[in-house]
């Protein structure tokens, strides 16, 4: 089920806070897991299969990691728990990939193929697994109070609104609102605000450059020009931010109108001024969980300088793994974790003395190289692209253009995304919030005028995206398939 359609806007959401409105407090977190179980159990069984055993174990291990804190059986525990969700997640998601690249190698020596199932992905199993092990670990390090409640630590992994695309919500931002919480008015009211701007980033902006984007994917490499390799990537690039950060902004939103937190996933990355910047702004949650589980343990900056480039290189290896089985996700981590090398090493003096302007250009031209490999299906197919974007075009097709595949709307569109890539509207809303007594201030009427405005604004990109549903435009999240 996609927040994006019908049956969720205006079926299960609206059912589902009824009842969670009608209930007594004590039984809301019942219906709140029984509802996110239904919600992954419509046309996707076997993520609730693979997430009740995930629930089961490392509620268990939990259990005993908290009762022996500081024993060799705790040690064990968390060894246990990570060995599960590190296999659950190896068996899952790189099963397919292993044994592809096993039976090209046999074939290549001669030997015969290795028979094996193909084994399907659940949705959302890369950001449970990470819940999953950052609570028994937060519990084993003495971070977070271990969860005796069945139905609220389940709920914590299954929570409907963040599970399948994030943000990756960590046990000891959550444990107090698991078990006390408060939907207020002015909360649920920013939870619709905040859920509306996502579907209008995703429903208006993602999923249009995204038609331009696929279309553009889906011919020959070869074939595009220099100025259609780069329209390409591109719109990709606005695709993956808006669809993603549009995403987060819907699982935060409806966080809201269930009483829950969560911390933010997206701050503007591509006003970024450099790699490292970029990636303490994208996809926030999962650059942490890399931090704080992977890195320092690791040693982090604490080592020699050779330790923590190696420390840099294997975690964003592993981010590359963690978004996909293929060589492409391994090439484009490698090549960020390359950038943020270079960057430590000897580049980040250089960037200081450069005009804010050419940063900027710097980092977004590194981040939409990254985003050729990310996207591509193979890696012939992004260095052909990439080829083309520097000019060495293999043999464009001379019936394709730029104009061919702009129009109005896209161009509309365009506009719209990279104006929504900077932070404007967190700077209106600031000066809003300042006294009126302040000089400078704005006035009460314009405050009033303006908060009506934005409502009304809100009602037209409902509007917009409700039309774009009954058009039966449709495209799942990106991040759905990691």
């Amino acid at each position: 089920m996609l927040f994006s359609t019908p049956v969720f806007l205006f079926g299960f959401l609206p059912i589902v806070l009824l009842l969670y409105g009608l209930m007594p407090k004590r039984f809301s977190n019942t219906v709140l897991l029984s509802a996110s179980l239904l919600f992954y159990a419509y046309g996707a069984k076997e993520v609730v299969l693979a997430m009740l055993g995930s629930i089961t174990v490392n509620w268990l291990l939990g259990l005993s990691i908290a009762n022996h804190l500081g024993t060799a059986r705790a040690r064990l525990g968390v060894a246990l728990a990570v060995s599960f969700n590190l296999g659950m997640l190896v068996y899952f998601k790189y099963t397919n990939f292993l044994v592809e690249n096993v039976n090209a190698l046999a074939e290549s020596l001669g030997a015969e193929p290795w028979d094996v199932a193909y084994v399907l992905l659940p949705i959302g199993i890369s950001f449970f697994s990470f819940q999953a092990m950052s609570y028994v670990i937060d519990v084993a390090r003495g971070d977070a109070p271990p969860q005796r409640n069945p139905v609220d630590f389940a709920l914590y992994i299954a929570l409907f609104p963040q599970l399948i695309a994030g943000p990756i919500v960590r046990y000891a931002d959550i444990a107090r609102q698991l078990g006390e919480r408060r939907v207020t008015a002015p909360g649920f009211a920013e939870g619709v605000r905040r859920f509306l701007i996502g579907l209008g980033k995703k429903m208006l902006l993602a999923n249009t450059v995204a038609q331009v984007s696929d279309e553009l994917f889906a011919l020959p490499a070869s074939s595009l020009s220099t100025s259609l390799a780069w329209l390409a990537v591109l719109c990709y690039s606005l695709q993956i931010y808006f669809d993603f950060s549009g995403y987060s902004d819907m699982a935060i939103g409806l966080g809201h109108m269930f009483g829950f937190r969560f911390l933010e996933n997206f701050n503007y990355p591509y006003i970024a001024r450099s790699i490292t910047e970029f990636w303490r702004r994208w996809h926030m949650s999962l650059s942490s969980w890399f931090r704080d589980y992977l890195y320092i343990p690791l040693g982090g900056n604490r080592g020699s300088r050779g330790a923590t480039l190696r420390n840099l290189m294997l975690v964003f290896l592993l981010c590359g793994l963690w978004h996909g089985a293929s060589w492409s996700f391994v090439v484009w981590g490698l090549f960020h974790g390359s950038f943020l090398v270079i960057e430590r090493v000897a580049l980040s003096a250089q960037l200081a003395r450069l005009p804010r302007a050419l940063r900027h250009v710097y980092t977004l031209l590194v981040v939409m190289v990254g985003w050729t490999f990310f996207r591509a299906e193979t890696l012939e197919q992004a260095l052909t692209l990439l080829g083309a974007m520097a000019g060495f075009a293999r043999a464009p097709d001379p019936s394709l253009s730029v104009a061919l595949s702009t129009d109005a709307l896209l161009l509309w569109t365009l506009g719209a995304a990279i104006l929504g890539c900077v932070p404007w509207l967190p700077r209106v809303r600031t000066w809003l919030a300042q006294p009126t007594s302040r000089n400078g201030a704005p006035s009460a009427g314009l405050r009033a005028a303006l908060a009506t405005g934005g409502t009304l604004a809100l009602l037209v990109v409902f509007l917009g995206c409700a039309m774009f549903m009954a058009a039966g435009t449709h495209n799942p999240f990106i991040y759905f398939r990691f």
